[in-house]
């Protein structure tokens, strides 16, 4: 068990907002097939914001609502599966436009399970230096890798960007008390996005392309509803208690039927599974600050509770933290 506390929590999301009705004008689509297949009923859609723009609202949203100053942070991650270009970081653009002079800075890249990852890293490095302060924010601008003519994928997604502060504080309750990720790349090919192609000639006659986000929605519904609940379970033994004594289970939304068949597998009321993807659509990464932050703010989650966070998508992935909040 790490002494591992979330200071707060924030999230930002795009004022303009699409219905599913507004989709049915421009592709082959209702409310009522999204809403019966997904659960979703609308999303908030970027416009003229990148996701450094986004990570940016929230950081400074998490500093305000802290007596941290930019300059004390000495850790910043951005997980993201749609970030601002290759190189630099998404996660170094924050910085810059903080001022978070002393920070170190990379991106996580695991789709809709990099807020999980990045918490484990970020785990990792507050327990080996024992006074540090860190930020993590999952952030997506995914509006701009859907093919907007795919019903299959364009349905389903939104923009939006959550995080949290994290600190080693020993006299505190809070902590992880265990974390289990795992990978599935032999199943890569279920889930894609921003692929590119190698040269086949050179000079090349034209400019490197990226390929829109594609995905076998029934290979990814299957994967979901058997890997969390296992590892879930996994985790939930590390730490030495049932997945009765957690309070909540904060879960990627990706689809509501999805986490509504996670909670009767593993035999648990469905009142300790939040679901809020009606308004925001999935917006990968950043799904369960997202989420997380809404529970905070409305008293949802105090201290003390036993919280599991778990993500799961590209990779394919899985990744599951049962904390103390």
């Amino acid at each position: 068990m790490e002494k591992i506390k979330i200071v707060n929590t924030a999230s930002y999301v795009p004022a303009k907002t699409v219905s599913n009705n507004e989709l049915s004008q421009i592709m082959d689509t209702s409310d009522e097939w999204i809403s019966a297949r997904t659960g979703i009923k609308k999303r908030h859609i970027s416009v003229g914001e990148n996701t450094s723009d986004l990570c940016l609202k929230v950081a400074k949203k998490l500093l305000e609502q802290s007596t941290w100053s930019a300059g004390s942070l000495d850790l910043i991650i951005v997980a993201t599966m749609s970030p601002d270009s290759y190189t630099p970081a998404t996660a170094a653009i924050v910085q810059g436009k903080i001022g978070a002079n002393r920070a170190v800075c990379f991106d996580v890249s695991a789709a809709c399970s990099g807020f999980v990852y990045g918490f484990d890293i970020m785990a990792q490095f507050l327990t080996n230096q024992k006074s540090m302060r860190a930020m993590l924010i999952g952030g997506e601008v995914l509006s701009k890798v859907i093919d907007w003519t795919d019903r299959k994928t364009a349905v389903l997604f939104g923009d939006g960007a959550g995080g949290v502060l994290l600190e080693n504080n020993q006299a505190e309750d809070s902590a992880v008390l265990a974390s289990v990720l795992k990978t599935y790349g032999d199943q890569h090919e279920k889930l894609t996005a921003g692929q590119t192609r190698p040269v086949v000639e050179f000079p090349p006659l034209e400019r490197t392309q990226l390929h829109p986000f594609d995905m076998d929605g029934q290979a990814v519904y299957k994967f979901a509803t058997h890997a969390v609940p296992e590892t879930i379970d996994e985790a939930c033994q590390k730490a030495g208690i049932t997945v009765s004594d957690v309070d909540l289970f904060v879960l990627h939304q990706a689809n509501a039927r999805i986490v509504k068949s996670i909670a009767k597998r593993m035999k648990q009321p469905l009142a300790k599974f939040p679901i809020n993807i009606d308004e925001y659509g999935n917006t990968s990464a950043g799904s369960e600050p997202i989420l997380l932050d809404e529970l905070v703010r409305n008293k949802q989650v105090e201290r003390g509770q036993i919280i599991v966070l778990s993500g799961f998508g590209g990779g394919l992935t899985v990744g599951t933290q049962v904390i103390k909040f």
